[in-house]
């Protein structure tokens, strides 16, 4: 009896404490610049110093610079000009906080919840790309699935050549915001599929059989089967997800 209520008030008090969690240089480097625009240092229409002198000055590299400017563009904090670079908007600051803390949880969200939204945004550039392909792009994705291929049969792990595959077919779709919303995602997919080895040998001749199916729906300009495809092609990932979820 006794040792029950030492493991009973044990429990209690782990209950007290939180998982630490590990931020991310992008995190960092989102936090730096909303300090830096509370306290008015950094004012709407200031020019943020290019992404080289960034990465220097972060002591990180330039892909992690991109990752945390993409976010905060894609929430209206910063805007990217071409030629000029990334300027920081005129949003409110009461505004700022909120936005800033919804871009840092997107780092902590879940393997599920990033696979439900791919399939949502992939089903309809799916179906977009076979409404508006035209015969250059079908040789542009054709590539882009042959160079995934290529890459399978010498054994290599192919991961970013298949999602290049699906980000040619949002580029095929010819809608530029979903496009950048499969942009911003892209990366943390890529590092959960490595880190949950969703892709492994055993289904590689499933997935180039899935995506050849795909395409060949949009070469044949049905919008409807292309959609069904394409969500049949992500429904392993969605149950291994799921699978993920509850352990």
């Amino acid at each position: 009896m006794v040792d029950q209520l030492l493991v009973n008030q044990n429990r209690t008090m782990i209950d007290k404490f939180s998982e630490v969690k590990v931020e991310s240089p992008s995190d960092m480097i989102i936090r730096q610049i909303r300090s830096l625009i509370s306290s008015g240092e950094l004012k709407p229409g200031d020019k943020l110093p290019p992404e080289r002198r960034l990465a220097e000055k972060f002591g990180v590299g330039r892909s992690q610079v991109r990752d945390a400017i993409k976010k905060l563009e894609f929430y209206g904090i910063l805007k990217t000009h071409p030629q000029s670079g990334s300027v920081v908007s005129g949003i409110g600051i009461v505004a700022l906080e909120g936005l800033i803390t919804d871009v840092l949880q997107i780092e902590e969200h879940d393997f599920r919840s990033l696979v439900e939204t791919r399939i949502l945004l992939e089903k309809q550039t799916a179906s977009l790309a076979a409404q508006r392909r035209t015969d250059d792009d079908i040789v542009h994705l054709t590539n882009a699935l042959r160079a995934y291929e290529d890459k399978t049969k010498r054994g290599e792990p192919a991961v970013e050549e298949d999602l290049l595959f699906h980000i040619k077919i949002a580029e095929v779709g010819k809608n530029n915001v979903l496009k950048s919303l499969m942009m911003i995602i892209t990366p943390d997919i890529v590092v959960n599929f490595n880190k949950y080895k969703v892709c492994n040998d055993s289904n590689v001749n499933k997935s180039l059989k899935e995506h050849q199916a795909i395409l060949d729906h949009i070469v044949n300009q049905d919008p409807v089967k292309a959609a069904m495809a394409m969500e049949l092609h992500l429904r392993d990932v969605l149950e291994f997800s799921k699978s993920m979820k509850s352990e």
